[in-house]
């Protein structure tokens, strides 16, 4: 588990060293705004789906966190199909979605690396993932559905 745990973190800190970078040298670019985003869900929703089945994770929890994603990139794709442009841009509740979603998967991959107990600190994270991916969801939704109206 230490390995996965060091491949996680370089992950994490190399994804955010990009950004920091692209920003810093005004290198932003199209597909990168769509690459990103898509690399941080193929990380985020493989390691949940292999978490659950360690049985590190609630099965609940994997399926609402990959449920999510599959809502989200879905809802892009059916209004691209249909015609219609759709604006999604990352707001503060799904930023922080993100930022628990890691930092669960680290305390997850840390507690098993190095025997620590942190047993009640993840059951808590659990439910902030819980709460911040429903919240984060019903945003994404309700911005969809607004930018989709006849009205």
């Amino acid at each position: 588990m230490l390995g996965a745990f060091v491949v996680f973190v370089l992950g994490g800190v190399s994804d955010a060293l990009d950004g920091l970078i692209a920003k810093q040298f005004n290198s932003i670019t199209r597909l990168g705004k769509y690459l990103d985003p898509v690399a941080d869900k193929i990380l985020l929703v493989s390691i949940y789906i292999t978490l659950g089945m360690k049985e590190d994770l609630p099965s609940w929890l994997v399926i609402l966190v990959v449920s999510r994603d599959i809502m989200i990139i879905g809802g892009i794709v059916f209004s691209y199909l249909m015609g219609v442009k759709v604006r999604i841009h990352p707001v503060l509740i799904s930023k922080a979605n993100t930022f628990f979603q890691i930092l669960l998967a680290a305390l997850i991959l840390g507690n098993e690396a190095f025997d620590l107990a942190l047993g009640i600190v993840i059951v808590i994270n659990v439910y902030i993932v819980a709460i911040t991916t429903v919240l984060s969801g019903y945003q994404y939704v309700t911005t969809w559905i607004s930018q989709n109206s006849d009205g």
